[in-house]
């Protein structure tokens, strides 16, 4: 670390430094050294934050989520990548996946002429990097989607939590995606980093319209999710229903040779029928031509 520290204070190169999950003493050097603002010095500390982008007297201080699909668990893994550029250095603090910036480290080192573009070339190959990352998850959730669908179609009661996770994790993907078309569009501007080379402008609109069309989908899987849940919680309701209207009509049913047997059950001394030879067997078959006439009218309606 010392030897970057006089790299740059003798002004032979852009410093680039990685921080994985620092120390308050490991990140208070770095911020000593290249004397970063104390306000944006307290946000990393304070992780994890929301996606933005700041200037404080000549430091872009850029928070970006970075995110990964885990086919396993079939989940989205979320990390923070906080990101400050100087005049002649860029510092960046990881907390999550480091290895997901492993490739965007070896691509720079194999482009120098990307390099010598100065401190945002770094900064706009990191961006980069993060939003190319974010093609594996929109795959992912939308065959999760697709499975979703499936399942609530064949009638799987146990959908519902599915669905509700589901939910979140969208929700937190476009918490992290939704405000970078505008941060690139700001990059792009000049308002925060002037006297950006042209080349990197160029590079940049295409990442920026990858980044729209993420923000998009996202916003896409979020209704779909939503209609989703309503089919879900309307087929349930029906199947509700459809066990009401069964138990209803059996107790219909049911009622009808109770009734009949209270009325006959009642032993007083002068009621029709009580000492008739054939009471019992008419009293039998009326609770059975009763029973069957319901059953007929209840499965014709479709109640059974």
């Amino acid at each position: 670390m010392q030897e970057t520290y006089e790299g740059v204070r003798q002004r032979r190169g852009v410093a680039w430094i990685a921080l994985y999950k620092p120390t308050e003493e490991e990140f208070g050097s770095v911020a000593r050294e290249f004397g970063l603002h104390p306000l944006a010095v307290e946000d990393p500390i304070k992780a994890p934050l929301r996606t933005k982008l700041e200037h404080y007297e000549g430091t872009l201080f850029l928070v970006l989520k970075a995110a990964r699909y885990l086919d396993e668990s079939e989940t989205v893994e979320f990390g923070e990548v906080d990101i400050f550029v100087g005049e002649n250095f860029v510092v960046m603090v990881l907390r999550g996946e480091p290895a997901a910036l492993a490739p965007m480290q070896e691509r720079l080192e194999g482009e120098p002429e990307l390099l010598r573009r100065g401190p945002e070339a770094i900064l706009y190959a990191i961006i980069e990097r993060v939003v190319d990352g974010y093609a594996p998850v929109v795959a992912g959730l939308e065959n999760d989607i697709d499975e979703i669908e499936t399942e609530v179609f064949s009638g799987n009661a146990g959908v519902s939590r599915r669905i509700y996770e589901l939910s979140r994790e969208v929700i937190e993907f476009q918490r992290a995606t939704g405000p970078l078309p505008d941060i690139i569009d700001r990059l792009i501007s000049g308002g925060e980093a002037p006297e950006v080379d042209a080349e990197l402008q160029k590079y940049l609109h295409i990442v920026h319209d990858r980044a729209l069309r993420i923000t998009e989908r996202a916003e896409g899987f979020r209704q779909l999710l939503q209609n989703i849940l309503s089919v879900n919680l309307t087929g349930a309701s029906i199947a509700q229903n459809d066990q009401v209207k069964k138990i209803s009509a059996w107790a219909a049913i049911l009622f009808a040779p109770t009734l009949i047997g209270t009325v006959y059950g009642m032993n007083f001394g002068k009621m029709p029928e009580l000492h008739w030879t054939f009471g019992y067997p008419f009293a039998m078959v009326l609770m059975l031509m009763v029973s069957v006439t319901l059953y007929l009218v209840f499965k014709r309606r479709g109640w059974l």
